[in-house]
């Protein structure tokens, strides 16, 4: 069973950073292309980052120069630093694994498995 448990969220200011972490239970995530996605309210769970397993990435450009995603931990996890928050980032952060690196540029849920339960972020003054 590949499953995925994400931490890390809470409650944040603007302007503020938070680091997200995508975890493998019980394996490392190193060998797997993983996708961070988040659902605000009311909406649509939308792509946010992902990264290669050879470790090309990539972002939506809502996160582009603000968002980071890299892996740590010796490559067992795969983490979010999140900077300069904005109210609007305010949502449940899920990450997913995806074995399509041909599509991964897209940050689509369709590609991706083994959803995690997720992680609130909630980005207020």
């Amino acid at each position: 069973q590949l499953q995925l448990v994400e931490s890390g969220g809470g409650l944040v200011q603007p302007g503020e950073s938070r680091r997200l972490s995508c975890a493998g239970s019980g394996f490392s995530l190193n060998p797997y292309s993983i996708g961070w996605f988040r659902r605000a309210p009311g909406k649509e769970r939308e792509g946010v980052s992902a990264i290669k397993a050879r470790n090309d990435t990539y972002y939506a450009d809502s996160v582009k120069g603000r968002f980071t995603i890299s892996r740590a931990n010796a490559g067992m996890t795969v983490d979010l630093l999140m900077n300069n928050l904005k109210p609007e980032d305010t949502a449940v952060y899920f990450c997913a694994i995806t074995y399509y690196d041909n599509y991964i540029e897209r940050i689509s849920e369709t590609f991706f498995h083994s959803w995690g339960q997720g992680t609130q972020v909630t980005v207020s003054s």
